[in-house]
């Protein structure tokens, strides 16, 4: 979906404990088939329905190996798809190219974006734009709710790789969240992308930290695809 800007990134840059063009944390890539066999045990911290109640509350607890769970997990879901589309986007577009961000429009913005999380739980353009109004109108407590989230998600997908090769690839379930990585690093989309077996690759614009671009393992989105077309 793409829409008018608004200053929505100096948010993030408030909440997000990275420093731009880190290239040095921890990270392991996601065992898909050992994050089902956890989310589906009712017995489990790691247990699927439970994880999402807490992300919807906005709780701040999360250890690392639930917000991969919650994250990586989520292509199990019966409402799973790397290409959402909400029939609210073009409502939500609208305000934005309008550019007019008066009390109704922001308060609908909130509410279009709302709708669109409830199918796309894990819609960081939508979250983003909710989080840059609810700033507006001083819903500090819903904010607060949308920033933990923010955190909790970018935590998972920078636990997985750091980019620079095939070998340490970030892995993401939903091609858009490779685009919200860029931002995150600081980094600028160089205009160049290719699919590489089930790697996406993004070049970055000339950078201070001399990376020209990363890598991202799409296979949930590739397996998703492929079963969608062998019906």
């Amino acid at each position: 979906m793409q829409m008018k800007s608004i200053p929505l990134i100096s948010i993030l840059c408030l909440i997000l404990s990275f420093t731009s063009h880190a290239q040095d944390w921890d990270y392991v890539s996601p065992d898909y088939e050992v994050i089902k066999l956890n989310i589906e045990d009712k017995n489990s911290n790691l247990y699927y329905e439970s994880l999402m109640d807490r992300y919807l509350e906005g709780d701040s607890t999360f250890t690392l190996e639930e917000k991969r769970h919650l994250y990586y997990g989520y292509i199990y879901h019966d409402n799973y798809t790397p290409y959402p589309h909400s029939e609210y986007n073009d409502s939500l577009r609208a305000i934005m190219e309008s550019k007019n961000y008066d009390k109704t429009a922001l308060e609908k913005i909130i509410y279009f974006g709302e709708m669109m999380v409830k199918s796309n739980p894990f819609d960081f353009n939508a979250i983003n734009y909710q989080m840059y109004a609810l700033d507006k109108i001083g819903d500090n407590k819903t904010l607060q709710i949308k920033m933990t989230q923010v955190r909790l998600l970018v935590d998972a997908l920078m636990s997985s790789g750091i980019g620079t090769e095939k070998e340490n690839a970030f892995y993401v379930i939903n091609t858009a969240h490779e685009y919200f990585l860029l931002n995150i690093l600081g980094f600028k989309f160089g205009g160049e992308q290719s699919l590489v077996g089930h790697y996406d690759y993004l070049s970055v614009e000339k950078n201070d930290a001399e990376v020209e671009g990363l890598y991202f393992d799409v296979s949930p989105c590739l397996n998703a695809l492929s079963k969608t077309l062998g019906k």
